[in-house]
């Protein structure tokens, strides 16, 4: 009697300890960003369409004659004709990865959103309104331009700034001899100086900044208004 005592105890306790195990469900992962305008654009293997979800670890695409407007928390993300980006989230906050051909970023907050390109991040250099482009020329080479605000490019510990109406071609793991030299007119490099703040003294750096002409005003106009304009959702 005793043992078939101890026997249905044991199995009351298992009972409950198995209650919580049972009504225990996945927490649903929280949307990261929404389409605001897509053309021939694709989450995933899917069409986009304007309200539809973006979770991280969508892959999200436009086909050659194609753009897509994404809103990632409090920054928006244009991608342009035959681009790639992945999304993710960066300290909690909303990222893209991107893959291949433009993207453009807009935001009013330096920690609201990280494009990721290749090796390098790049951000909003302040909390005032910026609106950076990327393009993905190469895994060791990217053009980036500040249209409005100014932009930081960071590959692992060194940071380097593009003000506002600057573009750069990124140069990434630049030869040792052309890498060897102290940082440029305009890199605005934020590692330690010499001491009384003199420049840096001359050594490796993880990549180059190159100064090129912007591209046509009528392209930054239009990404401005793209981005900016407060008639869209």
């Amino acid at each position: 009697m005793s043992r078939m005592r101890a026997i249905s105890v044991s199995a009351a306790i298992l009972s409950l300890t198995s209650i919580p195990l049972l009504g225990r469900t996945t927490p649903k992962m929280a949307p990261l960003g929404i389409v605001i305008t897509a053309e021939h654009a694709h989450v995933g293997e899917a069409s986009a369409d304007v309200g539809t979800t973006i979770y991280s670890g969508d892959r999200v695409s436009t086909d050659l004659q194609g753009s897509m407007q994404l809103r990632a928390g409090a920054a928006r993300l244009l991608l342009l004709s035959s681009s790639a980006v992945f999304m993710d989230e960066n300290d909690g906050a909303p990222s893209a990865k991107l893959l291949m051909g433009n993207a453009t970023f807009s935001t009013g907050n330096a920690h609201a959103f990280t494009l990721y390109a290749s090796k390098a991040a790049i951000r909003a250099q302040t909390d005032l309104p910026t609106i950076g482009q990327v393009t993905y020329l190469s895994e060791k080479e990217l053009l980036v331009t500040a249209r409005r605000g100014g932009l930081t490019v960071t590959v692992q510990d060194e940071t380097k700034v593009i003000n506002e109406g600057e573009s750069y071609r990124v140069l990434l793991d630049p030869p040792a001899e052309a890498a060897q030299e102290p940082a440029g007119a305009g890199s605005g490099n934020q590692g330690p100086t010499q001491g009384g703040g003199g420049p840096l003294r001359a050594g490796r750096s993880r990549f180059l900044l190159v100064a090129i002409s912007l591209t046509a005003i009528g392209t930054g106009i239009a990404i401005y208004y793209a981005l900016e304009s407060p008639s869209r959702p």
